[in-house]
């Protein structure tokens, strides 16, 4: 075990027992007799096994405890889907852990790592395969958020934007707009808002430019200053979320680009702060508190025993000061 944390499975797996055994042992639970406690213990010490001040938090509170994975606190679209999912919870008597993956991978892995085998439930963003996911979180109910299920085993809530970029390029090409571009996120592979962007330009006769950018307002100055010193003509952009098109926004104005006049401008996601930025900003909305509820919902019906499900929550065109 040397170089890695050695945790609740580890040591159920050494005595031969379930990690819900394990915690009962560790904090000196009735419901256990002595001589399979003495082999917990043992083996705990044998691993040289701590346990966490959070997960005996979470065996002495004697309530449903769930974990929450989400990729980016700063971004406030994760954030009001973690409020709402918080607010959810909460109504439930729930116990919620929250951790930022800050969208790396080895950051996801060790999320599961710490708190896979010390909830009972897991939600939130997760981009490992099913695989990796189901054996981190050794049969617990998992649910998905904007992502499909990779396997029958899981939950997923899917988010379908695809009609609300289809109304918005639709609102830009009526608005007279013909050269259209794109700032999508920065990752190896395109996203699937791209694809529903350039299936709508096709639908007009028109195609389009696609340019990756950091998920941040910072990344949306830089992507539109890179867009418009290529296609200085662009008289239209869809971003890929909502932040990304607040820095869009700020940049193109600085560089002398009226918006909407010159440029109009939708992002996607619908955060608030969206609707509080000068113009206000056109979006693609998803209901974040909807999505929050939902996704405790399936947790919910997974602990009872249902079979997992697909849920999706579908984006609308909402139009403000930017386009």
């Amino acid at each position: 075990m040397a170089g890695k944390r050695v945790t609740i499975r580890d040591v159920a797996i050494s005595a031969g027992v379930s990690y819900q055994t394990v915690s009962r042992a560790l904090n000196d639970k009735p419901e256990i007799d002595a001589t399979t406690k003495e082999r917990v213990l043992d083996a705990a010490r044998e691993l040289g096994f701590r346990p966490s001040r959070f997960a005996r938090a979470l065996v002495r509170q004697d309530t449903t405890s769930v974990g929450l994975v989400i990729p980016d606190l700063l971004n406030p679209f994760f954030t009001e889907v973690a409020s709402a999912a918080l607010e959810a919870a909460r109504k439930r008597g729930w116990h919620v852990v929250v951790y930022d993956t800050a969208g790396e991978g080895e950051q996801e892995l060790g999320a599961l790592e710490v708190i896979g085998s010390q909830v009972d439930a897991i939600v939130g963003y997760l981009n490992a395969p099913a695989d990796v996911v189901a054996r981190y979180t050794g049969g617990i109910p998992v649910v998905y958020i904007g992502r499909e299920s990779a396997g029958a085993s899981f939950g997923s809530i899917r988010v379908d934007g695809e009609a609300g970029i289809h109304a918005a390029i639709a609102h830009l090409v009526a608005g007279g707009r013909r050269r259209i571009g794109m700032l999508d996120h920065e990752h190896a592979a395109p996203s699937v808002r791209s694809r529903w962007y350039l299936d709508a330009l096709r639908s007009h006769g028109l195609s389009g430019w696609v340019l990756g950018a950091a998920q941040s307002v910072e990344g949306g100055e830089i992507g539109i200053a890179a867009l418009l010193d290529a296609h200085p003509d662009l008289d239209g952009l869809l971003t890929y979320n909502d932040v990304i098109a607040i820095g869009a926004v700020r940049r193109a104005r600085m560089l002398g680009r009226r918006v909407p006049q010159d440029c109009a401008v939708i992002g996607f996601d619908g955060v608030q702060i969206g609707s509080l930025v000068e113009p206000p900003l056109s979006t693609v909305r998803i209901d974040t508190r909807q999505l929050g509820a939902l996704a405790v919902e399936q947790v919910a019906t997974l602990l009872a025993g249902a079979t997992p499900e697909v849920t999706t929550i579908t984006g609308t065109l909402v139009l403000r000061g930017t386009a």
